[in-house]
Protein backbone atom coordinates (compact mmCIF):
# COMPACT_ATOMS: atom_id res chain seq x y z
CA UNK A 1 0.00 0.00 0.00
CA UNK A 2 1.45 3.02 -0.78
CA UNK A 3 1.31 6.43 1.51
CA UNK A 4 -0.65 9.50 0.02
CA UNK A 5 -0.42 13.03 1.16
CA UNK A 6 -0.91 13.70 5.00
CA UNK A 7 1.10 10.04 5.73
CA UNK A 8 3.96 10.19 8.13
CA UNK A 9 6.50 8.24 5.89
CA UNK A 10 10.31 6.83 6.84
CA UNK A 11 13.06 5.77 4.67
CA UNK A 12 11.59 2.69 2.06
CA UNK A 13 8.25 3.59 2.39
CA UNK A 14 6.18 3.17 -1.12
CA UNK A 15 4.83 6.64 -2.50
CA UNK A 16 1.83 6.76 -4.76
CA UNK A 17 2.32 9.77 -7.01
CA UNK A 18 -0.85 11.13 -8.92
CA UNK A 19 -0.61 11.07 -12.66
CA UNK A 20 0.94 15.12 -12.97
CA UNK A 21 2.32 14.97 -9.65
CA UNK A 22 6.40 15.85 -9.48
CA UNK A 23 8.56 14.22 -7.04
CA UNK A 24 9.98 17.01 -4.72
CA UNK A 25 12.51 16.98 -1.74
CA UNK A 26 12.96 13.44 0.50
CA UNK A 27 11.74 11.94 -2.54
CA UNK A 28 13.51 8.94 -5.08
CA UNK A 29 12.16 6.97 -8.07
CA UNK A 30 13.19 3.17 -7.93
CA UNK A 31 12.15 0.19 -10.45
CA UNK A 32 9.45 -0.28 -7.47
CA UNK A 33 8.04 3.44 -7.73
CA UNK A 34 8.65 6.25 -5.39
CA UNK A 35 10.33 6.00 -2.14
CA UNK A 36 10.54 8.17 1.17
CA UNK A 37 14.49 8.38 1.45
CA UNK A 38 14.06 10.48 5.15
CA UNK A 39 11.11 10.48 7.24
CA UNK A 40 8.85 12.90 7.90
CA UNK A 41 5.19 14.03 6.48
CA UNK A 42 4.14 13.92 2.85
CA UNK A 43 2.83 17.70 1.29
CA UNK A 44 2.02 18.73 -1.72
CA UNK A 45 2.42 22.33 -3.07
CA UNK A 46 1.62 23.11 -6.89
CA UNK A 47 1.37 19.79 -7.64
CA UNK A 48 4.81 18.64 -5.92
CA UNK A 49 4.95 15.93 -3.93
CA UNK A 50 7.82 15.96 -1.27
CA UNK A 51 8.35 14.99 2.19
CA UNK A 52 8.87 17.63 5.45
CA UNK A 53 10.61 16.15 7.37
CA UNK A 54 10.76 18.98 10.01
CA UNK A 55 10.38 17.67 13.66
CA UNK A 56 9.00 19.95 16.87
CA UNK A 57 11.74 21.40 19.36
CA UNK A 58 12.66 18.96 22.17
CA UNK A 59 9.82 18.83 25.05
CA UNK A 60 12.93 19.37 27.75
CA UNK A 61 12.37 21.73 31.02
CA UNK A 62 13.99 24.40 31.53
CA UNK A 63 15.05 26.75 34.30
CA UNK A 64 11.70 28.64 35.30
CA UNK A 65 9.28 26.38 33.61
CA UNK A 66 6.46 25.38 35.80
CA UNK A 67 5.26 21.92 34.98
CA UNK A 68 2.56 19.40 36.31
CA UNK A 69 4.00 16.11 37.73
CA UNK A 70 3.37 13.05 39.91
CA UNK A 71 4.79 12.43 42.64
CA UNK A 72 6.83 8.78 42.18
CA UNK A 73 9.02 7.99 45.27
CA UNK A 74 9.50 9.20 48.90
CA UNK A 75 12.94 9.67 49.88
CA UNK A 76 14.23 10.78 52.74
CA UNK A 77 14.55 14.48 52.31
CA UNK A 78 13.11 14.90 48.50
CA UNK A 79 9.94 14.41 46.54
CA UNK A 80 10.64 12.37 43.73
CA UNK A 81 8.28 13.80 40.24
CA UNK A 82 7.75 11.82 37.35
CA UNK A 83 7.02 14.85 34.93
CA UNK A 84 3.55 15.14 33.07
CA UNK A 85 3.31 18.08 31.28
CA UNK A 86 5.28 21.62 30.70
CA UNK A 87 2.87 24.71 31.03
CA UNK A 88 2.68 27.40 28.49
CA UNK A 89 4.70 25.41 26.06
CA UNK A 90 3.92 24.46 22.38
CA UNK A 91 3.58 20.74 22.48
CA UNK A 92 4.37 20.60 26.57
CA UNK A 93 1.93 17.56 26.61
CA UNK A 94 4.69 15.29 24.88
CA UNK A 95 7.10 13.08 26.13
CA UNK A 96 9.92 14.59 27.79
CA UNK A 97 13.59 12.44 27.26
CA UNK A 98 14.83 10.35 29.86
CA UNK A 99 17.83 11.92 31.31
CA UNK A 100 14.68 14.96 32.40
CA UNK A 101 11.51 12.71 32.97
CA UNK A 102 11.52 13.39 36.38
CA UNK A 103 12.25 16.09 39.01
CA UNK A 104 13.27 16.29 42.92
CA UNK A 105 12.12 18.57 44.98
CA UNK A 106 14.24 18.75 48.07
CA UNK A 107 12.46 18.94 51.68
CA UNK A 108 13.05 22.73 51.96
CA UNK A 109 11.68 23.68 48.82
CA UNK A 110 8.11 21.90 49.57
CA UNK A 111 6.85 25.29 52.00
CA UNK A 112 7.58 27.81 54.21
CA UNK A 113 7.28 25.76 57.05
CA UNK A 114 9.48 22.96 58.88
CA UNK A 115 8.79 19.78 57.33
CA UNK A 116 10.85 17.24 58.73
CA UNK A 117 10.59 14.22 56.12
CA UNK A 118 8.76 15.04 52.08
CA UNK A 119 6.74 12.33 53.08
CA UNK A 120 5.18 14.52 55.55
CA UNK A 121 4.12 17.13 52.56
CA UNK A 122 3.27 14.49 49.83
CA UNK A 123 2.53 11.59 48.47
CA UNK A 124 3.07 8.91 46.26
CA UNK A 125 0.42 9.59 43.42
CA UNK A 126 -0.39 13.16 44.00
CA UNK A 127 -0.10 15.49 41.19
CA UNK A 128 1.63 18.82 41.24
CA UNK A 129 2.64 21.60 40.20
CA UNK A 130 6.26 23.03 40.10
CA UNK A 131 8.66 25.31 38.98
CA UNK A 132 12.02 24.11 37.69
CA UNK A 133 15.11 25.95 39.80
CA UNK A 134 17.72 23.92 38.33
CA UNK A 135 18.03 22.14 35.33
CA UNK A 136 21.87 20.64 35.66
CA UNK A 137 22.84 17.83 36.34
CA UNK A 138 19.47 16.54 37.17
CA UNK A 139 16.69 18.50 37.53
CA UNK A 140 15.62 20.13 40.63
CA UNK A 141 12.01 22.01 41.91
CA UNK A 142 10.31 23.77 44.03
CA UNK A 143 6.60 24.47 45.33
CA UNK A 144 7.79 27.71 47.30
CA UNK A 145 7.07 31.07 46.51
CA UNK A 146 3.90 31.13 44.26
CA UNK A 147 0.35 30.14 45.90
CA UNK A 148 -0.63 28.60 42.68
CA UNK A 149 2.62 25.51 43.10
CA UNK A 150 1.64 22.80 45.55
CA UNK A 151 -0.35 19.96 45.22
CA UNK A 152 -3.20 19.69 42.87
CA UNK A 153 -4.46 16.62 43.36
CA UNK A 154 -4.36 13.78 46.15
CA UNK A 155 -6.43 10.89 46.84
CA UNK A 156 -6.69 8.65 50.20
CA UNK A 157 -3.79 6.65 50.86
CA UNK A 158 -6.32 4.22 53.16
CA UNK A 159 -8.90 4.08 50.91
CA UNK A 160 -8.41 5.79 47.22
CA UNK A 161 -10.60 8.41 47.63
CA UNK A 162 -10.68 11.55 46.49
CA UNK A 163 -8.96 14.41 49.24
CA UNK A 164 -11.10 17.20 50.34
CA UNK A 165 -9.72 20.50 52.39
CA UNK A 166 -10.41 20.88 56.08
CA UNK A 167 -9.49 22.78 58.79
CA UNK A 168 -11.52 20.70 61.64
CA UNK A 169 -7.95 18.97 63.34
CA UNK A 170 -5.13 21.51 63.93
CA UNK A 171 -1.80 21.31 61.70
CA UNK A 172 -3.85 18.97 58.97
CA UNK A 173 -5.29 20.66 55.83
CA UNK A 174 -6.94 17.54 54.04
CA UNK A 175 -9.22 14.88 54.85
CA UNK A 176 -10.64 11.40 53.37
CA UNK A 177 -14.45 12.03 53.41
CA UNK A 178 -15.27 8.30 53.00
CA UNK A 179 -12.31 7.16 56.29
CA UNK A 180 -10.71 8.68 58.91
CA UNK A 181 -7.55 9.40 57.27
CA UNK A 182 -6.54 12.76 57.94
CA UNK A 183 -2.67 14.59 56.54
CA UNK A 184 -1.11 17.65 55.81
CA UNK A 185 -0.14 18.63 51.81
CA UNK A 186 1.60 21.40 50.81
CA UNK A 187 -1.57 22.90 48.80
CA UNK A 188 -1.93 25.04 45.45
CA UNK A 189 -4.77 27.18 45.12
CA UNK A 190 -6.15 24.98 42.65
CA UNK A 191 -6.25 21.88 44.98
CA UNK A 192 -9.75 20.16 44.02
CA UNK A 193 -10.11 22.64 40.94
CA UNK A 194 -7.86 20.65 38.17
CA UNK A 195 -5.51 22.72 36.36
CA UNK A 196 -7.35 26.06 35.87
CA UNK A 197 -7.24 28.13 39.49
CA UNK A 198 -10.53 29.60 39.92
CA UNK A 199 -10.34 33.20 40.62
CA UNK A 200 -10.26 34.54 44.22
CA UNK A 201 -9.13 30.67 44.89
CA UNK A 202 -7.50 31.29 48.34
CA UNK A 203 -5.94 28.14 50.24
CA UNK A 204 -2.66 28.93 51.57
CA UNK A 205 -3.55 29.88 55.20
CA UNK A 206 -4.64 26.36 55.20
CA UNK A 207 -0.47 25.79 54.44
CA UNK A 208 0.26 27.22 57.73
CA UNK A 209 3.25 29.22 56.77
CA UNK A 210 5.72 29.97 59.37
CA UNK A 211 3.49 28.08 62.10
CA UNK A 212 4.89 25.26 64.22
CA UNK A 213 3.67 22.44 64.27
CA UNK A 214 1.37 21.35 67.63
CA UNK A 215 2.27 18.67 70.36
CA UNK A 216 -0.14 16.66 68.64
CA UNK A 217 0.76 16.86 64.84
CA UNK A 218 5.40 16.84 65.80
CA UNK A 219 4.30 13.52 67.37
CA UNK A 220 3.12 11.76 63.82
CA UNK A 221 5.97 13.44 61.84
CA UNK A 222 8.92 11.84 60.40
CA UNK A 223 11.59 13.31 62.69
CA UNK A 224 15.59 11.67 63.27
CA UNK A 225 15.87 11.34 59.55
CA UNK A 226 13.08 8.26 59.62
CA UNK A 227 12.16 7.11 55.66
CA UNK A 228 8.58 8.20 54.91
CA UNK A 229 7.40 5.06 55.72
CA UNK A 230 8.06 5.33 59.36
CA UNK A 231 5.58 8.71 59.30
CA UNK A 232 1.71 7.38 60.14
CA UNK A 233 0.74 10.51 58.17
CA UNK A 234 2.78 9.32 55.01
CA UNK A 235 2.05 5.65 55.34
CA UNK A 236 -0.42 3.95 52.97
CA UNK A 237 -0.87 1.24 55.16
CA UNK A 238 -2.12 2.56 58.09
CA UNK A 239 -5.08 4.49 59.01
CA UNK A 240 -6.02 6.85 62.17
CA UNK A 241 -7.49 3.69 63.81
CA UNK A 242 -4.73 1.23 64.32
CA UNK A 243 -2.04 0.99 66.95
CA UNK A 244 0.93 2.74 66.02
CA UNK A 245 4.16 0.15 66.22
CA UNK A 246 6.64 1.50 69.27
CA UNK A 247 8.90 1.63 66.63
CA UNK A 248 7.29 4.54 64.90
CA UNK A 249 5.58 5.73 68.29
CA UNK A 250 6.88 9.45 69.26
CA UNK A 251 5.96 11.25 72.96
CA UNK A 252 6.88 14.65 73.76
CA UNK A 253 9.46 13.02 75.96
CA UNK A 254 11.07 10.78 72.80
CA UNK A 255 11.81 13.75 70.96
CA UNK A 256 15.68 14.60 72.22
CA UNK A 257 14.59 17.51 74.32
CA UNK A 258 15.75 16.16 78.24
CA UNK A 259 12.85 13.63 78.86
CA UNK A 260 13.18 10.30 79.71
CA UNK A 261 10.98 7.20 79.42
CA UNK A 262 8.02 7.06 77.40
CA UNK A 263 8.67 4.16 74.93
CA UNK A 264 9.48 6.15 72.21
CA UNK A 265 12.95 6.15 69.95
CA UNK A 266 16.11 5.99 71.90
CA UNK A 267 16.68 9.48 73.32
CA UNK A 268 20.05 10.97 71.67
CA UNK A 269 22.88 11.78 73.80
CA UNK A 270 22.52 15.96 74.75
CA UNK A 271 25.64 18.52 74.60
CA UNK A 272 26.51 21.14 76.25
CA UNK A 273 27.25 24.01 74.32
CA UNK A 274 27.52 28.24 74.05
CA UNK A 275 25.68 30.11 70.86
CA UNK A 276 28.75 31.73 68.59
CA UNK A 277 26.74 34.80 68.22
CA UNK A 278 24.89 35.45 71.19
CA UNK A 279 27.16 33.35 73.94
CA UNK A 280 23.24 31.48 75.57
CA UNK A 281 23.98 28.51 76.49
CA UNK A 282 22.45 25.56 75.04
CA UNK A 283 22.37 22.13 74.66
CA UNK A 284 22.75 20.24 71.14
CA UNK A 285 22.59 16.36 69.85
CA UNK A 286 26.03 16.23 68.53
CA UNK A 287 29.68 16.91 69.82
CA UNK A 288 30.50 20.80 68.67
CA UNK A 289 33.28 21.59 66.89
CA UNK A 290 36.12 24.03 68.06
CA UNK A 291 36.10 27.12 65.95
CA UNK A 292 32.92 25.57 64.02
CA UNK A 293 29.64 28.23 64.28
CA UNK A 294 26.78 26.32 66.16
CA UNK A 295 24.03 28.79 66.89
CA UNK A 296 20.79 28.97 69.11
CA UNK A 297 17.06 29.27 67.31
CA UNK A 298 16.44 32.49 67.20
CA UNK A 299 20.44 33.72 66.32
CA UNK A 300 19.93 30.81 63.38
CA UNK A 301 16.71 32.98 62.28
CA UNK A 302 18.22 36.34 62.89
CA UNK A 303 21.17 35.20 60.12
CA UNK A 304 18.75 33.79 57.40
CA UNK A 305 16.66 36.58 57.72
CA UNK A 306 19.81 39.21 57.27
CA UNK A 307 19.44 40.88 60.77
CA UNK A 308 22.43 39.82 62.19
CA UNK A 309 24.58 43.07 62.23
CA UNK A 310 28.55 43.53 60.94
CA UNK A 311 29.45 43.67 64.10
CA UNK A 312 27.39 40.23 66.23
CA UNK A 313 29.24 38.44 63.32
CA UNK A 314 32.74 39.79 63.41
CA UNK A 315 32.10 39.06 67.17
CA UNK A 316 31.50 35.66 66.11
CA UNK A 317 34.09 35.46 63.84
CA UNK A 318 36.25 36.07 67.20
CA UNK A 319 34.82 33.50 69.21
CA UNK A 320 35.28 31.29 66.70
CA UNK A 321 39.16 32.00 65.97
CA UNK A 322 39.80 32.03 69.69
CA UNK A 323 38.41 28.29 69.91
CA UNK A 324 40.13 27.06 67.15
CA UNK A 325 43.31 28.53 68.71
CA UNK A 326 42.67 26.72 71.99
CA UNK A 327 41.57 23.56 70.48
CA UNK A 328 44.87 23.51 68.75
CA UNK A 329 47.02 22.85 72.00
CA UNK A 330 44.41 20.64 73.42
CA UNK A 331 43.18 18.57 70.42
CA UNK A 332 46.63 18.43 68.72
CA UNK A 333 47.23 18.04 64.81
CA UNK A 334 47.17 15.84 61.95
CA UNK A 335 49.95 15.92 59.56
CA UNK A 336 49.10 14.37 55.85
CA UNK A 337 52.70 12.93 54.54
CA UNK A 338 52.71 12.01 50.93
CA UNK A 339 55.56 10.28 48.55
CA UNK A 340 56.19 7.52 51.55
CA UNK A 341 58.22 4.83 50.18
CA UNK A 342 56.08 1.48 49.22
CA UNK A 343 59.00 -0.52 51.62
CA UNK A 344 58.68 1.54 54.80
CA UNK A 345 56.36 0.89 57.67
CA UNK A 346 54.57 2.93 60.54
CA UNK A 347 57.24 1.43 63.07
CA UNK A 348 59.81 3.74 61.00
CA UNK A 349 58.14 6.75 59.91
CA UNK A 350 57.25 6.96 64.28
CA UNK A 351 60.84 6.62 64.32
CA UNK A 352 60.91 9.88 62.21
CA UNK A 353 58.42 12.19 63.65
CA UNK A 354 58.63 11.25 67.67
CA UNK A 355 61.68 13.63 67.43
CA UNK A 356 58.97 16.36 67.65
CA UNK A 357 57.05 16.24 69.89
CA UNK A 358 54.99 13.83 71.67
CA UNK A 359 53.49 11.50 68.89
CA UNK A 360 49.19 10.15 69.24
CA UNK A 361 48.67 7.72 66.34
CA UNK A 362 50.41 6.64 63.45
CA UNK A 363 48.51 5.51 60.06
CA UNK A 364 50.09 3.83 56.76
CA UNK A 365 46.98 3.56 54.39
CA UNK A 366 46.67 0.58 52.88
CA UNK A 367 45.32 -0.82 49.61
CA UNK A 368 41.80 -2.74 50.42
CA UNK A 369 42.37 -5.20 47.92
CA UNK A 370 46.02 -5.71 47.47
CA UNK A 371 47.25 -5.17 50.94
CA UNK A 372 50.36 -2.97 49.78
CA UNK A 373 51.16 0.67 51.44
CA UNK A 374 49.41 3.42 49.30
CA UNK A 375 52.36 5.89 49.22
CA UNK A 376 50.77 7.73 52.08
CA UNK A 377 50.75 8.28 55.62
CA UNK A 378 48.90 9.83 58.39
CA UNK A 379 51.13 11.13 61.71
CA UNK A 380 49.10 12.95 64.68
CA UNK A 381 50.96 14.94 67.26
CA UNK A 382 49.46 15.86 70.69
CA UNK A 383 50.06 19.38 70.35
CA UNK A 384 49.90 21.68 67.43
CA UNK A 385 53.16 23.15 68.28
CA UNK A 386 55.18 19.95 67.47
CA UNK A 387 53.07 19.49 64.37
CA UNK A 388 54.28 22.52 63.29
CA UNK A 389 57.85 21.76 64.31
CA UNK A 390 57.50 18.46 62.51
CA UNK A 391 56.50 20.20 58.83
CA UNK A 392 59.18 22.83 59.21
CA UNK A 393 61.83 19.91 59.82
CA UNK A 394 60.76 17.09 58.15
CA UNK A 395 59.47 18.87 54.39
CA UNK A 396 61.36 17.58 51.73
CA UNK A 397 63.33 15.22 53.59
CA UNK A 398 64.57 11.99 51.66
CA UNK A 399 63.20 8.98 53.72
CA UNK A 400 63.70 5.42 52.54
CA UNK A 401 64.97 6.77 49.22
CA UNK A 402 61.67 9.36 48.55
CA UNK A 403 61.48 12.66 49.30
CA UNK A 404 58.42 13.17 51.40
CA UNK A 405 55.49 15.97 51.71
CA UNK A 406 54.50 17.15 54.92
CA UNK A 407 51.63 19.62 55.54
CA UNK A 408 48.83 19.60 57.94
CA UNK A 409 45.65 16.92 56.63
CA UNK A 410 42.23 18.75 56.33
CA UNK A 411 39.21 17.11 58.41
CA UNK A 412 38.51 13.74 57.26
CA UNK A 413 42.28 12.66 56.07
CA UNK A 414 41.54 13.95 52.39
CA UNK A 415 44.20 16.87 50.94
CA UNK A 416 43.57 20.75 49.52
CA UNK A 417 39.86 21.59 48.66
CA UNK A 418 38.19 17.68 48.66
CA UNK A 419 36.86 17.79 52.87
CA UNK A 420 33.31 16.55 53.13
CA UNK A 421 31.51 18.49 55.41
CA UNK A 422 34.22 20.39 57.21
CA UNK A 423 32.79 23.77 56.10
CA UNK A 424 28.96 23.35 56.60
CA UNK A 425 26.86 24.95 59.18
CA UNK A 426 24.93 22.66 61.55
CA UNK A 427 21.92 23.91 62.79
CA UNK A 428 20.37 23.84 66.44
CA UNK A 429 17.45 24.39 68.49
CA UNK A 430 17.08 25.29 71.88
Amino acid sequence: MSASEGDFVTPGTLVGIPGDGQLGKGLHVSDGGAVAVVAGTLVSSGGVISVDSSRPPLNIPEMGDVLIGEVNRLNEKTAEIRVLHIEGRTGGHRDVPALKLYADIFVSELVDRFIPSAGDAMRKRDIVRAKIIKTEPMLKASTKGNPDLGVLYACCPSCGAELVTSDATPDFNVACPRCDYRAFRVLSNGFGHGFVIPEGSDLQPLNRPGQRWTEEAESTLGHDGARPYLSPVADHRRGWSHEIPASARRSPSSRGRGGGGGGGRPQREMHAADCTLCGTATKVPFKPTPGKPLRCRDCMEKVEAGKASKDDLARERGVMKEARSKAGETMGTKLFIGGVSYEATEDELRKLFSPHGELKEVHMAMDRETGRPRGFAFVTFASKKSGEAAIKALKGTEFKGRRISVEESTSGGSRGGGRRGGGGRRRQHR
